[in-house]
């Protein structure tokens, strides 16, 4: 975990998201000043608001290497895809979605490119940060000439509502890139947004610089929404008061909804030989519904007109002797819904369009107003929604419409909120001065057979003694506010040369063994003692780091002064 004994003199944040991806950094000298790099141009030509990310999407070469990132990827494709060159390359995009509740998660995930081939993805993200990392010490060392890289801070922001293991996955996935482990540190994307929120003018700040004031902070991005709840204390620090929630309701949803209706006009396997033959017109079809997405509301939006690529209708009439026309006639909607526009466009209704939004804002909006039901959320009275598909007015209208009780705020640059908040959160982590626990932490111990409280037929004998095995040794409970750093430690005597300490989680308040239902190992720490002391005067200290963005979990022979520390189940 990055050490905060020396201020780093710069810190850079990335923010590797689903859909789009990109930087910021600032100087030690002037936090506030943040600068993201805007020049990421797309072979269409893109919106500032594009530009200041690059899709977050990555070409590998025939030989299987990294060959170009972002728009230059996709364009690069492209151009290969025209002249029927790209057969052995492959372009993999919005691959970041592997890791959202992924239960079975190993370093063997794999992930499916632009054609279906199928690959590992942890070399797809280790080259995602190599490639971001090596654009921002291109542009920080024209502006400051002699930096080091030991100099930098990383701050790499993930979901509050990522498992351990995925946090764990992309951490190894920046040491992998060459960032010095004691150099990274890992901030969760709603605390960043609402710590940059801090930085705002009076309508945003107002709402929650008042000493005591409690909001919600909803990050809605392309793959997941992210919604953490937080308290202003008195020494204007920032207290997490609800543990992290939410679900995969990002705009990617939207994206999807809009390909199945291509698909079902002109026939999926039109749609994949155009993804397979016309890459260019693809992207074009992909990029431009992306713009229109972001202006949808149900006020002024009485109708899309999006463009159809020819290539697209010829390859329909290849597959189909069907019109279009029938096509449409075919679905189950609404007359003139759907009108086809000279020869290359599509005139679409907005009652079709909101159908496409529909289900992931119902789920979001069920889930905030079953938040601010319960009873220790009586206080929040705001919501403050960033992220990129926080920027949509037709997601800001449905939230002001249907939670009316709250008032709503959206900072300008939602969509750069977290990485601006990465960056100052590197400059002072302990801004956020507690968390609430997700899970009940704890290991897996022999406890003494107490006839009151144990059942006859769990104990065994051991040692000279009646012993209780798999009792669950609870070190946090779920639901409770940890500080910060907030270490508990407790002190044990190993039986053998290996001393192994499995460590296990659940959402229950009071597991007895961890056996019990719903109780999951996450890892284990494997420690070696000495055979030449006694092992009864070796005492061994498990030691649980709470409260950070990381779990971390360590065992220390107090004899030997040997450490290690746990190492996650899916990674072994």
């Amino acid at each position: 975990m990055a050490s905060n004994h020396h201020k780093p003199l710069l810190v850079a944040a990335f923010d590797f998201g689903t859909t789009y991806s990109g930087y910021a950094f600032s100087f030690r000298g002037n936090p506030n000043k943040i600068q993201t790099n805007s020049t990421w141009y797309a072979g269409g030509g893109s919106s500032k608001l594009m530009s200041l990310k690059t899709p977050t999407s990555v070409l590998l070469n025939p030989e299987g290497q990294f060959d170009s990132f972002g728009f230059e990827a996709e364009d690069k494709y492209a151009g290969l895809a025209e002249d029927d060159e790209h057969h052995d390359w492959k372009l993999f995009r919005r691959f970041k979605m592997v890791l959202h509740s992924n239960e079975h998660l190993t370093k063997d995930v794999t992930v499916e490119d632009i054609c279906g081939k199928r690959m590992k993805a942890f070399p797809l993200f280790v080259m995602s940060i190599n490639f971001l990392r090596e654009h921002l010490l291109e542009m920080v060392t024209k502006q400051m000439i002699g930096i080091e890289e030991t100099d930098i801070l990383y701050v790499l922001t993930v979901p509050a509502i990522w498992e351990d293991n995925a946090k764990k996955f992309m951490r190894d996935a920046a040491v992998a890139a060459k960032i010095d482990p004691n150099r990274i540190k890992l901030a969760l994307e709603p605390e960043c947004a609402s710590i940059w929120c801090e930085t705002l003018g009076m309508d945003v700040k107002g709402a929650e610089s008042i000493q005591g004031a409690q909001y919600m902070v909803v990050d809605l991005g392309g793959g997941t929404a992210d919604i953490s709840v937080h308290e202003k204390t008195s020494d204007g620090n920032l207290k997490q008061i609800h543990k992290a929630s939410g679900g995969p309701w990002g705009g990617i949803f939207v994206d999807e909804n809009y390909m199945k209706m291509l698909g079902r006009l002109f026939g999926e396997k039109a749609l994949i030989d155009l993804q397979h033959t016309e890459m260019s017109d693809y992207f074009d079809i992909t990029r431009e519904f992306e713009q229109k997405k972001r202006l949808f509301d149900t006020v002024k939006t009485k109708h899309f007109i999006v463009r159809v690529s020819a290539s697209l209708r010829k390859l329909a009439k290849k597959h189909s002797k069907q019109s279009l026309e029938d096509r449409i006639a075919a679905l189950d909607i609404q007359e003139n819904s759907i009108t086809p526009k000279a020869s290359d466009k599509l005139k679409i209704d907005g009652t079709i369009i909101q159908s496409w939004f529909k289900r992931p804002i119902d789920m979001l909006i069920q889930h905030i107003r079953s938040l601010l039901a319960e009873a220790k959320m009586k206080r929040v009275q705001t919501v403050v929604l960033v992220g990129g598909f926080g920027e949509s007015p037709y997601v800001q209208e449905r939230i002001r419409n249907e939670i009316p009780a709250v008032r709503m705020i959206v900072p300008e640059d939602a969509g750069l909120a977290v990485l601006k908040g990465a960056v100052r959160f590197g400059h002072n982590p302990a801004i956020v001065c507690s968390r609430i626990m997700k899970y009940t932490y704890g290991t897996k111990v022999f406890s003494e057979f107490d006839e009151k409280k144990h059942p006859c037929d769990k104990k065994v004998w051991k040692n000279g003694g009646w012993w209780v095995p798999n009792c669950f040794n609870v070190y946090a409970r779920v639901n409770e506010e940890v500080r910060v750093e907030d270490q508990v430690t407790m002190i044990g005597t190993p039986y053998s040369k290996v001393s192994l300490t499995p460590v296990y989680r659940t959402i229950q308040e009071n597991p007895e063994y961890v056996t019990d239902p719903g109780c999951e190992l996450i890892g284990t720490v494997r420690l070696e003692n000495s055979i030449d002391i006694p092992f009864e005067e070796q005492d061994i200290e498990d030691t649980f780091v709470f409260g950070d963005t990381e779990l971390l979990v360590k065992t220390k022979n107090m004899a030997t002064g040997k450490e290690a520390f746990m190492t996650f189940e899916c990674f072994k």
